[in-house]
C-alpha cells in the first residue's frame, strides 16, 4: 500500500496507523461516530425512552419487593417512585383469570382500592 492509498479515520479523516482493518484513529472518534449513527435513527429516541421507562418500572417493583416473595403497594407509592403503568413487557393470565402485568421478571396484580400485589417471576 502506498502513501496515497492510506486509510483514513471514518470520523475525522485523519490518516490511520496500525492494523490494516482499523477504522478509527482513537476511542473518541469511534464513540463519537457510533453515537452519531445511533442518533440518526428516527425511532431511536422513542425506543430509548420506552426502554428507560420499562427499566425504571422494573427497578421500582424490585425495590418494593426487596427480599420478600410478595409485597403490597398502593398506586400513590408506586407513582411517587416513578412507576408508569402504561409501560409493561407482557401480561400473564392465570387459570383463575387473574391478570398479572410484568416489566421483565417483576410483575404486579391489581387488587381492590388501588393496591397491587408485587411478585417476581420464578425461574424455571
Amino acid at each position: 500500500m502506498t502513501a496515497s492509498d492510506s486509510k483514513k479515520c471514518v470520523a475525522c479523516d485523519k490518516p490511520l496507523k496500525g492494523r490494516i482493518d482499523k477504522k478509527f484513529c482513537d476511542d473518541y472518534c469511534r464513540n463519537n461516530y457510533n453515537n452519531q449513527q445511533k442518533a440518526k435513527g428516527s425511532h431511536s429516541s422513542l425506543v430509548r425512552n420506552i426502554n428507560n421507562a420499562l427499566l425504571k418500572n422494573r427497578k421500582v417493583l424490585e425495590s418494593v419487593l426487596g427480599e420478600e416473595e410478595t409485597a403490597k403497594a398502593n398506586r400513590d407509592k408506586l407513582m411517587r417512585m416513578g412507576f408508569q403503568f402504561k409501560y409493561i413487557t407482557h401480561i400473564y393470565i392465570t387459570k383463575t383469570d387473574k391478570t398479572y402485568f410484568y416489566c421483565y421478571d417483576y410483575g404486579y396484580l391489581p387488587l381492590d382500592n388501588d393496591w397491587f400485589l408485587i411478585v417476581k417471576k420464578k425461574e424455571e
